[in-house]
């Protein structure tokens, strides 16, 4: 059997359209600005948000990392949600590169309200860090792909503007969010100063990230992706592929998000896992109370259903454009009998 592979939306190959858009893509040199097919891109997704400029990046990571160093800076702070991903997964770059500090907050399943972030702000006084950046993850990775509500979303915004604060969203997955709520991804993106966004997650491109907000900080943007070693050359071999990906994988979310739907059921069905949070995109955690979880993995792995152990009682499933309806069937009914 074919392994279905739920282990992370980022193990998506590209399509045989994809491929042909990135082998017929027209390039040049991106240092010089002049690789066609990323500047349509990155116009492209500037449009789609709402924001004056976009700049294309190899990762999700660094468009953070970029974000976070224009905006917080050496001996800043960043107020964060406790599971965001700057925090676990990108290496403490904020601190190494950046020279920021990330303050790590509570909110129930990803979400920070306005009460928390006020609490959390530094006094000016002499001896304090200056806190200089609100960060927000939507969909939240960590809290099971949740969604920031578009009333939450305002109401930091509107705290933001006040506490005269810049914010930055990792987008990573704001497609799943738009298509979940059915919201346009600039309404959404317009609660932030800047956005970062993937193509290589739910849309299935093979690489790439863009940076949106200002004109003026993506110029900036610019310099210090070159100075981070992103500056590529004929990147729109890459860009072609994601553009591919931003025009043609985005309505089809819904798929993936129906699918993760039918997993839970056949979790809570199955005996042994208990689902935490209702998915409301593409990512499904299980519990496994009394089961360890890396073995109750390797059992599903070596049945053909891949997935990841993030804890001592918790996997992860992660729904794709790989993956189809027929898969889902299948891993359900494993799931199911898996014990």
């Amino acid at each position: 059997m074919e392994p279905i592979d739920l282990r992370s939306d980022t193990v998506t190959r590209p399509t045989a359209a994809m491929r042909r858009a990135m082998a017929d893509a027209a390039v040049g040199d991106d240092v010089y600005g002049e690789d066609p097919t990323v500047n349509q891109l990155q116009d492209r997704v500037a449009s789609v948000l709402g924001k004056e400029a976009a700049l294309f990046v190899p990762t999700g990571s660094m468009g953070n990392l970029i974000a976070l160093y224009l905006q917080a800076g050496r001996g800043g702070e960043v107020l964060a949600h406790e599971q965001s991903h700057i925090l676990h997964y990108e290496l403490g770059s904020g601190a190494a590169l950046a020279g920021c500090q990330i303050v790590a907050l509570p909110g129930d399943l990803g979400i920070l309200k306005p009460e928390v972030l006020s609490k959390a702000v530094r006094s000016p006084g002499y001896a304090n860090a200056r806190t200089k950046l609100v960060e927000l993850e939507n969909t939240g990775n960590l809290a099971g792909g949740t969604c920031y509500a578009l009333e939450d979303l305002q109401a930091i915004r509107v705290w933001a503007d006040k506490a005269g604060l810049p914010v930055h969203m990792d987008g990573a997955r704001l497609w799943n969010a738009s298509v979940a709520q059915g919201l346009d991804p600039a309404l959404l993106a317009s609660m932030a100063d800047t956005v970062s966004v993937c193509f290589s997650k739910g849309l299935g491109a093979p690489v790439g990230s863009a940076l949106a907000g200002p004109k003026a900080v993506i110029a900036e943007a610019l310099r210090i992706r070159k100075m981070l070693g992103g500056g590529m050359r004929q990147a729109g071999i890459l860009a072609a592929g994601a553009l591919y990906a931003l025009e043609h994988h985005v309505t089809r979310l819904g798929e993936d998000h129906h699918h993760a739907h039918q997993l839970a059921e056949a979790l809570k069905a199955s005996g042994w896992a208990r689902v935490p949070v209702k998915p409301q995109t593409n990512i499904v955690f299980a519990e496994t109370p009394g089961l360890d979880a890396a073995e109750v993995a390797q059992r599903l792995t070596s049945q053909g259903v891949w997935c990841s152990a993030l804890s001592s009682e918790k996997i992860r499933f992660v729904t794709h454009l790989d993956v189809s309806q027929a898969q889902v069937r299948q891993a359900c009914q494993i799931i199911r009998t898996l014990f």
